[in-house]
This record gives C-alpha cells, sequence and structure tokens, in this order.
C-alpha cells in the first residue's frame, strides 16, 4: 500500500505565548522568524492566494499604508502557500496593471513569504479546512517587540480585512502598554481610557476622589489622555 505523508499538526497559537519560530524564503530574500524583527512590532499575515481580486486590495492597502505602520515601530509580513516565481508575478503585476480607489502603480516592499508546503500557515493555524484545505484564510497576527503574540483576528476568504481597525488595534495595544490602562469600545487616540479595577477599597476610595479620574462607580473608572499625549508615547517605539 502505497505510504502518504501526512502534515505536521501544531497546536492553535494563542494571544501571550511565543510566536512560532520558522525560516522561510520571501520576495525580499530569506527570513528568520521572528528572530529578525525583535525590537519591532510586526504584522504577519496571510491572505488565499495570488491573482485574486480581494488579496489584491488588500495588499494594494497594505502596501500604501506601510509607512504609517513603520511609524509605529511595526513591520509587515505577508504569507500564502503559492511560490515565489508567482508572489513575484503577481506583485509587478500590480504594480503595472491595477488601479484600485486611487491606487496606482502601488510597489509592496514588505516580504511576502513562499509557502507551498503550508509549513508556516498551519503553525500559525491559518489553513481552516471548513474554508478550504489549500488555501490560507486571512489571518492577522499582532506580534509585539518580545515575540509575544498580542491579537489574533480572522477573517473568511470572502471578506476584506478593516484596515483602519487594523492600525486602531496597533494603536491601542501600545498605548495600553505605554500607559498602563485598557481601551474601551470604539477607543481612537484621544478618547478616554480605562483605569484598571482598583484591588482593594482604599485605592478605590483614593480613585473616586481624584480629580483626574472619572468614576461611575468602583469598576467602571475612566480618564483623559490627550491625543498628542498618546502619539508621542507611540510614535517609533
Amino acid at each position: 500500500m502505497e505510504n502518504i505523508e501526512k502534515q505536521e499538526t501544531y497546536p492553535m497559537p494563542r494571544i501571550g505565548e511565543k510566536a512560532p519560530a520558522f525560516t522561510a524564503k520571501t520576495t525580499q530574500g530569506d527570513i528568520d522568524f521572528p528572530k529578525d524583527y525583535e525590537g519591532k512590532w510586526v504584522i504577519l499575515f496571510s491572505h488565499p492566494a495570488d491573482f485574486t481580486p480581494v488579496c489584491t486590495s488588500e495588499f494594494m492597502t497594505f502596501a500604501t499604508m506601510e509607512q504609517e505602520f513603520k511609524e509605529l515601530n511595526c513591520e509587515l509580513v505577508g504569507l500564502s502557500v503559492d511560490g515565489l516565481f508567482s508572489h513575484i508575478a503577481w506583485l509587478r503585476t500590480i504594480k503595472e496593471k491595477i488601479e484600485y480607489k486611487g491606487m496606482k502603480n502601488v510597489e509592496v516592499n514588505f516580504p511576502l513569504i513562499e509557502d507551498i508546503s503550508m509549513n508556516v500557515a498551519n503553525k500559525y493555524g491559518m489553513i481552516s479546512p471548513n474554508e478550504s484545505a489549500t488555501q490560507a484564510v486571512r489571518a492577522v497576527f499582532f506580534i509585539d517587540p518580545k515575540g509575544i503574540i498580542r491579537t489574533i483576528v480572522y477573517y473568511p476568504l470572502s471578506l476584506g480585512r478593516n484596515f483602519d481597525e487594523l492600525k486602531r488595534i496597533l494603536q491601542g495595544l501600545k498605548a495600553a502598554d505605554e500607559f498602563g490602562v485598557a481601551m474601551p469600545a470604539d477607543w481612537r487616540p484621544g478618547d478616554d481610557v480605562i483605569v484598571p479595577t482598583a484591588g482593594s477599597c482604599g485605592t478605590a476610595q483614593s480613585r473616586m476622589d481624584d480629580k483626574d479620574i472619572d468614576c461611575k462607580d468602583w469598576f467602571f473608572c475612566t480618564k483623559k489622555i490627550a491625543k498628542e499625549e498618546v502619539m508621542e508615547k507611540i510614535l517609533k517605539k
């Protein structure tokens, strides 16, 4: 009976864990991940396939916003289970032929990983068999400068990502770290932030008396942090 090689399986990565390590070929040369990105934030994201329309719109948007992410000390790394020559041909086609929402002549300068073996996609749980056993879903991993997974977002094959939200997530994660606070629903830089719940009655009372903190009750306290102060802390860090 013919032996069929089985794809190695990995546990699903989780928030708070070290990002699974790998080496790979990319459109920008070989990378050792996440080692090569130590000290930087990284958005590692997968797309289903080259030469597909939704993915094309996403790559054009990522490339157009790349400098905005770099200003937040964040690098972009893409992945699909296509080969390197397919990647290169697709990115050249984007630059030479595709215009979308005013974006044209768009050059993708961040690395796009070749993953024909699906090794990286499987390590990161990017393959969802009920969606497709041969294409990666639109997974997004936010990885901090210490190589820790901080946020995971998944989109189905049919839905393009919200890039305003991806940038907001990065801003929120960095601001939460810098100020030791949490972010309420729909938070944007300059909005009120959540002060962590007090650990004792005395601390709770002192917060209720603090004029800079607005407490609706012991468990729900907010304070203002100016947009300028937030941006000064999170840019280039």
